[in-house]
């Protein structure tokens, strides 16, 4: 709890707030307050609608607070550690080498997410936006009643967004021995020596990678045969080499039966296929997905249905099981993203309030990890389009055609594009390349629009960007177009000119 901490929760949670007299009624009552909660609040307010918001931890959700701002935070410092690391490439020498400092990284981290913290604060929201900001649990009275602490909010319309946690597995020993979550790993000051991170999804890789860099000997342990399981097996398989490359140890194809304490720190009993091993470990790191936030609630007297690991019911338009209620964000969604969260928030704004018919099922969802090089993704996988029978057509350029990534010196990458067959229909991409986040908004923003890939072709792209890359997918893909009977066709109409 040092001074940047103490104002991140002054921001958040601040110890002396005094919850406001309720209003007779309100349009919406929101309960949460990470990103589909408060957007939807500060969407709602600013349309002229009177607004309850409720929060009994911290304003901003697992994304300011334990997620998307402090990893990335650290995910940059770690990538400066590794460009240190290999300036030589470059022709820079480092005489002495380099040397992390592990606090100044997490006191960097800290500052940075106080500084960004105003803008999901208390203050701004009860005064700037004119919400009504409650702290403390919420639960349903009734089909139309919310409690907290001694207050009733009545609303005409309310908005389910508490989120999700970090999922435990019943693993024998691990509670006992302890372990870090997303929620528990921004708290560390020192560095651990060795620590193992279970689980090779998103979360799980990119903390690998960056702790590995930050000075950490880092294993992954995983049950499947892959890193990143849903993504493409040779883009999930760049991401591998770049993770071992750094030095991450990959266990693959494993199940861990138990963990124990030992003298020389927490102990993973291993089984894998080629037999029994034991691993010592500081510090154990899960990753292995989210369940929903619904205890608590009283859902029931909502009457709004939900499963302890899916979530709360919501159909297209995100109404829950009682058509006043509505939900948005990991609560009742697949994709818990917060990009996505906030999405669903624009959504509920105009169903729950305006009689809009706005369905989720239309949404393009773009998502990346943010490994080095990073993955990025929107629409179908290939392996998708196949399960509805869709016949399509694949352009992949490798980013070592791409001139820019040859001069940054980062090749290890592509791009591919799907489109329907016969078609520039886009149907999905892949990226994967260092700021392949940043690239793939460009094929969302074609899926939109309903741009053909060859559109594309016709997009000035600066030159040298690896953004040029999606370029020469939208040319390669122009190229099947000249099918011999029109490259024929092309070949008279010259002929005919020279002879004039």
């Amino acid at each position: 709890m040092d001074g940047f901490n103490r104002v991140l929760e002054e921001n958040v949670h601040p110890a002396h707030w005094i919850n406001p007299e309720p209003a007779r009624r309100y349009n919406l009552v929101v309960i949460g307050a990470g990103t589909a909660g408060l957007v939807t609040a500060a969407g709602a307010a600013g349309l002229g609608a009177r607004v309850a918001l409720v929060e009994k931890h911290l304003m901003g959700g697992d994304c300011l607070n334990v997620g998307c701002v402090p990893s990335k935070c650290l995910i940059r410092s770690a990538r400066s550690a590794a460009d240190v690391r290999d300036a030589g490439q470059f022709g820079v020498k480092v005489p002495g080498g380099y040397e992390v400092d592990f606090g100044a990284v997490m006191e960097r981290m800290r500052r940075l997410r106080s500084q960004i913290s105003v803008n999901d604060s208390v203050r701004r929201f009860s005064g700037e936006l004119g919400v009504d900001v409650f702290l403390g649990q919420g639960r349903f009275t009734g089909p139309d009643t919310v409690q907290v602490g001694e207050s009733i909010l009545r609303f005409k319309r309310a908005v389910l967004a508490t989120g999700a946690r970090a999922f435990e597995p019943p693993i024998e020993g691990l509670a006992a021995a302890g372990f870090l979550t997303n929620e528990t790993v921004f708290n560390l000051t020192e560095r651990p020596s060795r620590m193992a991170v279970i689980g090779a999804g998103p979360l799980g890789c990119e903390l690998a990678q960056t702790f590995q860099r930050l000075g950490c000997r880092v294993t992954i342990l995983e049950m499947g045969p892959q890193i990143l399981s849903r993504e493409d097996r040779d883009a999930a398989g760049i991401v591998e080499d770049a993770l071992r490359r750094d030095g991450v140890e990959l266990v693959l194809s494993c199940e861990i039966k138990r963990v124990t304490r030992g003298p020389d720190g927490k102990v993973i009993h291993l089984e894998c296929g080629d037999g029994r091993r034991e691993m010592a470990v500081d510090e154990i790191l899960v990753g292995v997905g989210r369940v929903p936030n619904v205890e608590g609630l009283d859902l029931e007297s909502a009457r709004v249905n939900y499963d302890a690991r899916l979530g709360v019911e919501v159909d297209e338009y995100l109404r829950t099981t009682n058509p006043e209620i509505f939900a948005a964000g990991d609560i009742c969604f697949p994709y818990k993203f917060t990009h996505t969260a906030d999405a669903l928030a624009r959504i509920v704004i105009q169903n729950a309030l305006f009689w809009g018919r706005r369905k989720t099922s239309l949404l393009n969802i773009p998502w990346c990890t943010y490994t080095d090089p990073e993955i990025a993704h929107v629409g179908m996988y290939e392996t998708d389009a196949q399960r509805k029978g869709i016949a399509v057509d694949t352009f992949t350029i490798p980013m070592s055609d791409v001139d820019r990534a040859v001069a940054d010196g980062e090749t290890d990458g592509m791009v591919r594009v799907h489109v329907r067959k016969g078609t520039g229909r886009i149907l999905g991409a892949t990226i994967v390349a260092r700021h392949a986040g940043e690239m793939i908004s460009e094929v969302s923003v074609a899926m939109k629009a309903r741009m053909g890939l060859g559109a594309l072709s016709e997009v000035i792209h600066p030159y040298p960007t690896q953004a040029e890359g999606i370029r020469k997918a939208a040319d390669a893909y122009n190229r099947t177009r000249l099918t011999p009977r029109v490259k024929r066709l092309f070949e008279t109409i010259l002929r005919w000119q020279r002879g004039r």
